[in-house]
Order: C-alpha cells, then sequence, then structure tokens
C-alpha cells in the first residue's frame, strides 16, 4: 500500500501521521519486532486456545503445554539467555499461584502423554503412592497403553486413558480421572449460560425451574448435535 502511487495521491501520505506511518511499515526495525512477537507469542496462544477449547478436559494439559511454549520460545530465540530470560521471567511471574499449583502438577504428572514420553522425569519423580504407575507394570505395561498416549489429538483422553489401564490401582485410577476431567477456564459455563439467556428473556422471565432447565439441556444438546453434524460434513 505505501508503495503505490495511490498512497503518494493520497491527502493523508503528507501529514504527520501519514509520513509517521509511512516511516513505521517500511522500517526494517519494526518488522524484526513483528518476528520477535510472533516467536514469543505463536507457541502460548497454542495454549491459550488449547485451555478455551471444550473439545476435552484441558486440566491435565496446561502445565505440560505451558513447559512446552517456554521450550519452544527459548528454541525460537537462538537459546541465547539474555534475550529468553526477560521473557521467560514474565511468564513464571504469571503462573505462579495460579497456573503451577498442586493441582496444576498433580495433573501433570498424572497424564501419561507426558510421563511416559519423559524418562528423565520418571527418575526423578519418586513416590511411594505410585509403583505401579510409575514402573508400569499390570496394565500399565501393555503395548497399548504406550500407543494410546503418543499423540495428544483431538482423540486421546488420559480420563479415558486411566479408565482402560488403571483397573490394578483403582483408588489412583479415581482421583486421576476426577483431577485430569478438571477444566481450567469457565467458557464451557459461559456458553451454557448464554443458552440461559436465549431460553429465559425479559418477557419469558416466569418458568418455572425444571422447565427452565429441560429447555436449556434441549437447546444446549441441539446446538452439540449440529456442531457434530457440521464437523462430520
Amino acid at each position: 500500500m505505501f508503495t503505490s502511487t495511490e498512497w503518494e495521491e493520497c491527502k493523508f501520505s503528507g501529514t504527520p501521521k501519514g509520513r509517521t506511518s509511512y516511516g513505521t511499515v517500511t522500517s526494517l526495525q519494526f518488522w524484526a519486532g513483528v518476528t520477535l512477537c510472533l516467536k514469543v507469542f505463536s507457541p502460548l496462544v497454542k495454549v491459550l486456545r488449547m485451555v478455551d477449547a471444550d473439545w476435552k478436559p484441558s486440566m491435565g494439559f496446561v502445565y505440560g503445554e505451558i513447559k512446552g511454549a517456554k521450550e519452544e520460545i527459548m528454541k525460537a530465540l537462538g537459546g541465547q539467555e539474555k534475550t529468553y530470560k526477560p521473557i521467560i521471567d514474565i511468564i513464571n511471574t504469571k503462573m505462579k499461584g495460579m497456573l503451577d499449583s498442586k493441582l496444576h502438577l498433580t495433573a501433570y504428572l498424572l497424564n501419561p502423554y507426558y510421563h511416559f514420553g519423559d524418562l528423565e522425569m520418571q527418575r526423578q519423580v519418586v513416590t511411594i503412592d505410585l509403583p505401579k504407575y510409575k514402573e508400569k507394570v499390570d496394565r500399565f505395561g501393555v503395548e497399548l497403553a504406550y500407543k494410546s498416549c503418543m499423540v495428544n489429538d483431538a482423540d486421546f483422553d488420559p480420563t479415558r486413558w486411566w479408565g482402560l489401564f488403571g483397573g490394578s490401582t483403582p483408588h489412583l485410577t479415581k482421583i486421576a480421572m476426577r483431577i485430569l476431567s478438571l477444566t481450567s477456564s469457565s467458557s464451557g459455563c459461559e456458553r451454557n449460560w448464554s443458552t440461559f439467556e436465549v431460553v429465559h428473556t425479559k418477557k419469558r422471565n416466569r418458568l418455572e425451574t425444571s422447565r427452565l432447565n429441560n429447555l436449556v439441556y434441549v437447546q444446549f444438546n441441539a446446538n452439540l448435535m449440529e456442531k457434530k453434524q457440521k464437523e462430520k460434513r
């Protein structure tokens, strides 16, 4: 746009703001900054999209994906500590007390996608309460258990994994399934509240609780069915 004849003929090209805009967009320093922003924010946006999605519970992935995002940022910035350290410090500060709680760390530990693929973590995390899970004995050691948690795609669900392979540790399986079924965002609830707002309006505000809940249930599931049909098409 700024190298076209239309811009030269435009009345704004000669104004102070026009000249400033031209100088910014044609500056190599500006685009170097854009490149830096993309290197930093692209991995973080992936984490935000995962947390905000409702295609599977995300509690078991938050800590591990942020950890992976930090490693990706460090690699993208050439592994130079003086370059990436200020950025990583900001991320760690934002995480502290919010995304590194015992719940997040426990979910990270119990998610086989990270635990089974990280041998270094297996050597470091020593606990008496998880011997079978740690040593991959009984059902944990079958080939299918390994193959079922190698890829973190839309079909992989750590809760279902524990249901399939955690039969020999019923108490641990119950705890793992409860923690890994948690969401880390209120987006799902907010979508449900939106459905309530459609059903319960100012003109239609005398519905009984049971009827209101039934209408919301039907409306919400109808939307889900429509979404699934679109995905199939």
